[in-house]
């Protein structure tokens, strides 16, 4: 009987500060096409996806849910599961979901846990590192993947191997795991030829991780056990049960068996590997030109060397600058040397002090309805362009303190606003007076584009009572 398929488990929780303005909590690095027309995360599922693989399991944030099963359906992955944290508690507890969840079905079943936001150069190498740790994931090791360090980095713990594994040729019994090390720590540990980069990617079968986390992490098991089975399905969703899940300790893999169990194995690997987890990283991993600079958007570079360049917009003109880093977005620009890399979260976490939205929002909003972005916002009065595609209804909802007036400007809309139902076509428009019940829908075969004007004296977005929601929110 041939061996059942490898689950990948990809977990995407993280936010990605060092990639601000860019990664941002609500729309972050993992949903960006950083390298290329696919996000990481479409790339992550791509790499495990086709024969010998199942469809994937998913652990996110619930509110990024609808943005991931579109990437999904958009890379062509079908039958994936979407698991919904309630709050964030690190990689142990999401992979414990995982591990219980697919043992309902086979406790041998073989996880690959990836993150969602790894770029691999390699994925024939990936491939055959793959197998070699599935192989001795089989024989009941927890195997980790160390990558063959290309420079000193301080970004990244490190993996030493210890004595060949006799029964799972190319894995190592894993000695030790190390910090991540100051500058002078990295570079000595890059060099010395034993030391690898701990890509924090894991091969095991639910059976021996949950059994490995009953050991040593006990209480995240019983508390995610407990979420794990009070779960309800919402739409395509997995929803743990909150209070439950909640009270599991805030803790990695590696803290909670990783480090802590007997059974620890890595294979060695070159896969050109990179967590795109700074600006510095993307300059890297990204094509240069003559001299060295890599551009995206509409740049234009003169007298420049070794520069990383990105504009989502407006054009951006750079002249005699080395060695730096420009990001433009709509709404904020970042400026910096490249050697300041990780230290863009201390500006990150300033904003968040100050209670600026640009730490955790972009100037678009997603919705599953389609998207909204702000064009103007002043005392007692907001514009958005909000664009809805084929098919799409906001909420039946109604406003306490703002009335609206909705302008089509490309295809047509179905208003609902109180007792009657209007059609609005491009060039006509609609009020909305204060207090009165209303839902936009699009039931064309274009998006849907109008110009919302808000008036009134609080124009919050959480000035919005949801009396009907097709998307389950409240």
């Amino acid at each position: 009987m041939s061996a059942s398929p490898v689950l990948p488990v990809i977990l995407s929780g993280g936010s990605g500060t060092r990639l601000w303005p860019v990664s941002r909590s609500s729309y972050p690095k993992q949903l960006w096409p950083l390298l290329g027309p696919n996000s990481l995360l479409q790339d992550t599922a791509l790499r495990a996806h086709g024969p010998g693989f199942a469809p994937p399991l998913l652990v996110c944030n619930q509110e990024h849910r609808f943005l991931i099963a579109e990437q999904l359906r958009e890379a062509g992955i079908a039958g994936a599961r979407i698991v919904l944290e309630p709050v964030g508690r690190n990689s142990a507890p999401a992979i414990a979901a995982a591990a219980l969840i697919a043992a309902e079905t086979d406790p041998d079943t073989v996880l690959w846990m990836m993150a969602a936001d790894a770029a691999i150069a390699d994925t024939q190498a990936l491939r055959s590192a793959l197998d070699a740790a599935v192989g001795a994931a089989r024989a009941g090791r927890i195997v980790t993947f160390g990558m063959k360090p290309s420079r000193a980095e301080t970004g990244y713990g490190y993996l030493e191997p210890g004595a060949a594994l006799a029964d799972a040729p190319g894995v190592f019994a894993l000695a030790r795991f190390v910090e991540k090390p100051d500058a002078a720590k990295a570079a000595s540990l890059a060099s010395d030829g034993r030391h690898l980069w701990n890509s924090g990617m894991f091969v095991f079968t639910a059976a021996t991780l949950l059994a490995e986390m009953q050991a040593h992490a006990p209480a995240v098991l019983e508390a995610v056990r407990r979420a794990v089975a009070g779960r309800q399905n919402d739409l395509d969703f997995i929803r743990l049960e909150p209070e439950a899940f909640a009270a599991s300790p805030n803790i990695s893999i590696d803290y909670a068996v990783a480090e802590r169990t007997a059974l620890a194995a890595v294979v060695p690997a070159d896969i050109g590997w990179s967590d795109v987890g700074a600006w510095d990283a993307l300059w890297e991993l990204s094509p240069k030109d003559a001299n060295g600079n890599a551009t995206q958007g509409d740049v234009m570079m003169e007298a420049s060397r070794n520069c990383y360049v990105r504009s989502d917009g407006m054009l951006t003109a750079v002249l005699g600058l080395e060695d730096v880093v420009l990001v433009v977005t709509a709404d904020a620009v970042l400026a910096m040397h490249r050697d300041a890399a990780q230290d863009v979260k201390t500006v990150v976490d300033r904003l968040k002090a100050a209670g600026r939205a640009q730490a955790s929002t972009h100037n678009r909003v997603y919705r599953p309805w389609g998207f909204y972005e702000s064009l103007i916002s002043r005392d007692r009065f907001q514009v958005k362009r909000i664009v809805v595609p084929p098919g799409g209804k906001l909420s039946l909802q109604k406003h306490f303190h703002r009335a609206e007036h909705w302008v089509v400007v490309a295809g047509s809309a179905l208003v609902t606003r109180d007792h009657e139902q209007l059609l609005v076509r491009e060039n006509e428009s609609i009020y909305l007076p204060l207090g009165c019940v209303h839902r936009l829908e699009n039931p064309g075969r274009i998006p849907l584009t109008l110009i919302e004007v808000q008036s009134g004296a609080y124009l919050g977005e959480d000035d919005i009572v949801r009396i009907e929601d097709t998307y389950g929110r409240s």
